[in-house]
């Protein structure tokens, strides 16, 4: 089935566009066919907003003994006027009304995806070597129209074709240019491949922003956005940063943008924009060095990315219970820090990791292995690994005991042990 909502955010021209463009415009009649040229049969279906006449194609396609492509013919937005005519504002959104279009609830807070975009094109103007990537979702990372006619060939979208954006950022990292691939977490499965062989095989210095990665996302089945660590935190060579605050973002999106040597991945917090008056470092390694943000005794709690805020919050539960616990930003995902970790064996009986995504082969797994045999007791908090549909965000985390309250209550019983 091949669904041609005439919806091209990618602009992408190229000849399977064409020809479905020439195949709309003939009514399926085109001599030039695609499909029939690759021996498939073919069924056209001009109103694809009809019900009764997708049914009436269906039924006839249904028993066929045949390979058989329809290529339904649809129009976004059909029936409100102003989703018609601006189909990629409307190709998402939240509760509006619909007389006027205007969304129900609006939001005046900071964006990541809108002051990455902002910085990215601020960059440009001076670093003819930087080239912004999307694979069919400009907005990911703020690139709305106006800009990204202001970015000229330095923006770059290959349409919904992940694969093709890993690879052309791969080869114009090898070439000495400064790709940066914006993309949703969910997507990321699409492109494992390219991931693996033409990026990190290639140890190629592309730039790859991770944006909604956590369980506050995205809630459908084929939309959730928490494999992403356990997908990319397991490749080779590929550097996985998170952020857990706008200024320690930006610290380390510029870094990831001048440094040479390495794939980076960067994960924008996904719990909104949060400041920090702290000093961040600028300088990143390769090798990952976590961050004490402070040193108690007896629990020591690593709470990466999204989830630092969380570990805040029960690091104060269990003050309120007598318990001064380390908190730790370990800011790498992809590997451990041998020498924090064994650092805390001597003030320490029980590790807690945080992690904002599925604990199965994920970062807090990676440290419950690598205390191993050890007296160090490890508690490993993240989504357990299942397929999730229309869930409620607030019942997950506490299916899961991610609330506050839940870490707290289950380090206290695991140290009165």
């Amino acid at each position: 089935i091949v669904n041609d909502n005439q919806m091209s955010i990618a602009e992408n021209h190229g000849g399977l566009y064409k020809n479905l463009q020439l195949l709309r415009e003939t009514n399926g009649k085109a001599e030039v066919n695609l499909f029939k040229a690759m021996g498939l049969e073919y069924v056209y279906v001009g109103d694809g907003n009809d019900v009764a006449t997708l049914i009436d194609a269906f039924q006839k396609v249904k028993d066929t003994d045949k390979p058989v492509v329809v290529h339904i013919n649809t129009l976004k937005g059909k029936g409100l006027k102003y989703a018609e005519e601006n189909k990629e504002k409307w190709h998402f959104g939240g509760p509006f009304y619909v007389e006027t279009g205007e969304p129900k609830f609006k939001s005046t807070a900071e964006d990541y995806g809108d002051l990455t975009g902002k910085y990215l094109l601020e960059k440009m103007q001076s670093n003819p070597e930087l080239v912004a990537i999307t694979s069919g979702t400009p907005t990911v990372f703020g690139f709305t129209q106006p800009r990204r006619v202001q970015a000229g060939k330095q923006f770059v979208d290959v349409g919904i074709a992940e694969e093709t954006a890993v690879a052309m950022a791969s080869g114009i990292a090898k070439r000495g240019g400064k790709p940066v691939w914006g993309v949703y977490s969910t997507f990321i499965q699409r492109t494992y491949d390219q991931l693996s062989q033409d990026l990190c095989i290639n140890d190629n210095p592309a730039l790859m922003l991770v944006f909604w990665g956590g369980i506050e996302s995205m809630n459908d089945v084929t939309h959730t956005c928490f494999y992403d660590i356990t997908l990319l935190a397991n490749i080779p060579n590929l550097i996985y940063l998170a952020p857990t605050c706008r200024e320690e973002y930006f610290a380390m999106l510029r870094w990831a943008i001048r440094q040479e040597a390495k794939p980076i991945a960067i994960r924008v917090p996904s719990n909104g924009v949060v400041h920090t008056t702290e000093d961040v470092d600028e300088e990143y390694s390769y090798t990952p060095k976590y961050k004490v943000a402070h040193e108690g005794s007896q629990v020591a709690i690593i709470a990466a990315g999204s989830f630092y805020q969380k570990g805040e919050n029960v690091a104060h539960l269990l003050a309120e219970k007598g318990i001064d616990a380390t908190l730790i930003n370990p800011r790498y995902l992809h590997a451990v820090d041998a020498e924090a970790l064994e650092s805390l064996k001597a003030r320490h009986q029980l590790v807690v990791t945080l992690e904002d995504g599925c604990k199965d082969g994920g970062f807090g797994e990676r440290i419950a292995s690598y205390y191993g045999t050890s007296d160090m007791k490890v508690l490993v908090c993240g989504v357990k690994k299942d397929l999730y549909d229309r869930f409620d965000h607030q019942q997950l985390l506490a299916d899961n005991r991610l609330l506050a309250n839940q870490i707290a209550d289950d380090i206290l019983n695991i140290i009165k042990k």
